[in-house]
């Protein structure tokens, strides 16, 4: 119910414990129920509670799917840092393509010559 009432720019950036939250506050008996066993990735999880729909709670049915849709915005966000900030890991922190952790580390504490974008990007992937 709570994420009913988030707009779309919220759920974009909605944190994965915030996501997490609403599934095991309106979702977690269910899950117990009819998803015993199942790994808690994801994908697999929406695909057991899709799969049970008909014995799922009204409160679950109404906040999973959202749920589910943030933490998929939020991994896109992740990935996206890479490409919206490659210009800026590679001339401010000298960092390679493969040191993702080495330039995002440098990006978070660097003050000047970040573009908008890729502030931005840092921002709604949840580094901020």
């Amino acid at each position: 119910m709570a994420l009913a009432a988030c707009g779309p720019a919220v759920a974009a950036t909605m944190s994965f414990e915030d996501a997490t939250a609403i599934l095991a506050d309106t979702c977690g008996g269910d899950i117990d129920a009819n998803c015993r066993g199942v790994n808690l990735d994801s994908s697999r999880l929406k695909d057991c509670l899709t799969r049970n729909q008909d014995s799922v709670s009204p409160q679950c049915k109404a906040a999973y799917l959202g749920a589910f849709d943030a933490i998929a915005k939020r991994v896109a966000a992740r990935v996206a840092v890479r490409k919206s900030c490659e210009r800026e890991a590679t001339k401010l922190c000298g960092a390679a393509p493969k040191q993702d952790a080495k330039a995002l580390a440098c990006l978070l504490t660097a003050t000047r010559g970040i573009s908008a974008n890729c502030s931005r990007a840092i921002s709604e992937a949840g580094y901020r």
